[in-house]
This record gives C-alpha cells, structure tokens and sequence, in this order.
C-alpha cells in the first residue's frame, strides 16, 4: 500500500500545503519558490469544499494553472473520479506527477505540463463537471481563460475562481453566482453554468449566510 508523502517542515512551513479531508487528509504538498504561484489557503479551500462536497463523488475534475496541486488532488482526494493537472513549469509537473505516485489511488491524477492558454486552445480531453481557476493574479488571464472555457464544460459544469477584488468575473448570461467569500487578498466564487440551470437537480450544501457568502 503506498503512503501519505512525508510531511515537509512544521506547520506553519511555507514551503508545503496540506490536504485538508478526505482519503488522503494530511498529506503534505511541495510548494515552489516562483514568483506567482500562490496556493489556496487552508480556510478558503476548507470553505470551498464544503460547499463542493455534496456534488464531487464521481465528477471529472479540470485544474488550470495547477501549481502545488492543492485544488486538484483535494477533489480527488474528497471522490472526483479524475482530474487533469495543468501546470506550466516542467519543474512543478514532475513535482506533482511524483507526489500524485506516492497516494493511493493517484493514477487518478493526469499531470499535463502546458501553458494553460494554448491547452484550451485544443480541447481534446473531454468535457469536465468542474474547473478550478486560479492564475497568478499579476498575469490578468482571468476573462482569457474564461472565454476559452465553453468546449471543455459538461452542460451543467461548476466553475471555481479565485482572483484579486474587482478583478475579472464570468458573464452572468453563461454562469450564475451560488456562493462567494473573500479575505483581505482575494475573492472566490463558485459558479454554475447557467445553460440547464433551470432542469439541474443537483443541490449543495447550504450556507449559515443566506446571501451565500463567507468573508475571513
């Protein structure tokens, strides 16, 4: 049986991040000294999968601009079936195609080394249930990637974006707002494709603020 990757450094290390539930709760993910590359917080992601949770086990799962992998193998972690990687920097790609070696389980995790622009550029993947996007927010590829987005969503995808305030939001025509929260550096929203909203069953988990939102 494989093991949990060993933990690097204590807890308040800043050179890893944690898997924060499910099977592979606790384990330990390298963070790259790059400029850019900034992991979702334990509290954000916390509060994210809360509200992902009731709609994860079996999704096919899309992580754009990867970098530690703490969206991605989090899903995975909590019962996405799969989920596509793609980072940039050859150097991280390996990173997490060896973490993702190490977990039970990991072949779940397809590892694609790419810029993320011109991945979505040729969709030949298939149509995903969920994406994660969060770039780096110096280099403003927010409104881009969303506008490449339409031929690798399933008809009733969630979307996932984590930006600066005030920065880029998806139009309100192709995706409405479920749940939102922020801390002094960010915003984060969770969004659902509007195409079939009026015929989608899915429901998830209800927050305690009932305009849906949570601020830290």
């Amino acid at each position: 049986m494989k093991q949990k990757p060993p933990a690097r450094g204590g807890k308040g290390d800043a050179g890893a991040v944690r898997i924060i539930g499910g099977r592979w709760r606790g384990s330990r993910l390298p963070v790259a000294d790059l400029q850019g590359l900034r992991p979702t917080p334990d509290r954000v992601r916390e509060t994210l999968f809360n509200w992902l949770q009731p709609m994860l086990p079996g999704t096919r799962v899309l992580d754009l601009f990867a970098g530690s992998g703490a969206l991605g193998l989090e899903a995975l972690s909590r019962g996405a079936a799969e989920a596509l990687l793609v980072e940039r920097d050859p150097a991280v790609a390996g990173t997490l195609r060896e973490v993702a070696g190490q977990l039970e389980g990991g072949e779940r995790a397809h590892v694609v080394c790419a810029d993320a622009l011109s991945f979505l550029r040729v969709p030949l993947h298939g149509r995903f249930d969920l994406v994660f996007v969060d770039p780096p927010f110096s280099a403003g590829l927010h409104a881009q990637v969303l506008a490449l987005l339409p031929p690798w969503l399933a008809p009733d995808a969630w979307l996932y974006l984590e930006g600066p305030h005030g920065g880029a939001e998806p139009d309100p025509g192709q995706w409405l707002a479920h749940r939102q929260g922020s801390t002094r550096e960010v915003r984060y929203a969770l969004y659902r494709r509007a195409v079939r909203e009026a015929a989608a069953t899915a429901t998830l988990a209800t927050d305690p603020d009932p305009n849906g939102t949570a601020t830290e």
